[in-house]
């Protein structure tokens, strides 16, 4: 790697001693990253991280989120992101013009857990990477990528200056990378205690969005069913069917032959895939065929006649349906019976 890209430096280096004053403006830092846990919502907690990184690295603009690599079909895809200090459609762009033949990112993304630096070196990867970088004022780039355990995605950070003669130190990114080490941890931490709450198996099966449809994490499970149901969807926003779905919360929909089940976590909705395979598991057959008839169309009476039960053992065996199959109205669970 280093070898086919001999313009980035690699990993902290070597940092030497660490000034008093340094030292304490990180300490203080980390400190901040801890007490931001306690009361953020997944929707602040990465860009609140990020401006308290900022006390100790001065930078001019950062981009982070999630990522998918590159494979024999097709470069990588950046999903997720946020940004502070640069345009609302920089990730677009990104993906659209440069992903194929960004060579500082490919090097993150082969590299996981390791510092990559370009401080004003970089050999040029054709006339629309410079250009891009021109335009953007990418001059200067440290980043980190990492494997985010479960969710099938890698997470990223990258921070930028403007001036390509301002490259960041080894001091700054031994820094950098072990702010970022707590960074993910509490991420992690915070994305498990979410899942835990939610009908989600697995983080890849997770998604977490504010009220307007702004994702601030998203499974690589999520993802795929999102890139199924809209072929020209781009990431961060859920796509237009599944914003109009927030206003119903808590729902399910029916999305390229899955199913997604959205529920209020505070301000935040979280987005779970739904396992059919799972789903029927949670439902007995005497309750999904009393589902199955309900959604035809008959009274609690006449389930009650046609299974010899009574109408309030019907009303159990339904309000058991509807939770197992992660449905809310006669609607959803005609789409859930017949996907």
């Amino acid at each position: 790697m280093q070898e086919q890209y001999s313009w980035i430096k690699m990993g902290c280096g070597a940092a030497g001693d660490v000034p008093q004053p340094v030292y304490l403006a990180f300490s203080g830092a980390v400190l901040a990253l801890g007490e931001l846990a306690r009361w953020a919502g997944p929707e602040q907690f990465l860009r609140e991280s990020l401006l308290i990184l900022r006390r100790c690295i001065g930078f001019d603009s950062a981009w982070w989120g999630e990522v998918c690599p590159a494979t024999a079909a097709q470069g990588p895809r950046n999903l997720m992101h946020a940004s502070i200090g640069l345009s609302a459609d920089f990730a677009q762009e990104w993906n659209q013009t440069v992903a194929a033949s960004d060579g500082f990112a490919r090097a993150s993304m082969d590299s996981l857990g390791v510092v990559v630096r370009e401080g004003g070196e970089c050999v040029d990867d054709g006339e629309e990477m410079a250009a891009f970088v021109e335009r953007h004022g990418l001059r200067t780039i440290m980043a980190v990528t990492e494997e985010l355990p479960g969710s099938g995605l890698l997470f990223f950070v990258c921070l930028y200056r403007n001036c390509p003669r301002s490259a960041f130190s080894d001091l700054e990114s031994m820094l950098f990378l072990a702010f970022s080490r707590h960074l993910l941890q509490l991420w992690t931490h915070r994305l498990a205690d979410l899942r835990a709450a939610s009908k989600a198996s697995s983080l890849a099966s997770l998604a977490i969005s504010d009220g307007q449809g702004r994702l601030s994490f998203l499974g690589g499970g999520v993802g795929r069913v999102l890139g199924n149901a809209c072929r020209d969807w781009q990431g961060t926003m859920l796509p237009a069917q599944v914003v109009a779905a927030l206003e119903r919360t808590p729902c399910s929909i029916a999305l390229a032959g899955s199913r997604l089940m959205l529920d209020r976590s505070g301000p935040s909705t979280v987005l779970s895939l739904i396992d059919d395979t799972a789903r029927a598991s949670r439902v007995t057959p005497r309750e999904l065929s009393a589902a199955m008839l309900y959604a035809r169309g008959h009274s609690h009476k006449e389930i009650a006649r046609l299974m010899g039960l009574t109408p309030e053992t019907v009303r159990s065996y339904l309000k058991n349906a509807y939770g197992g199959l992660g449905v809310s109205n006669k609607l959803e669970l005609l789409a859930a019976l017949n996907p």
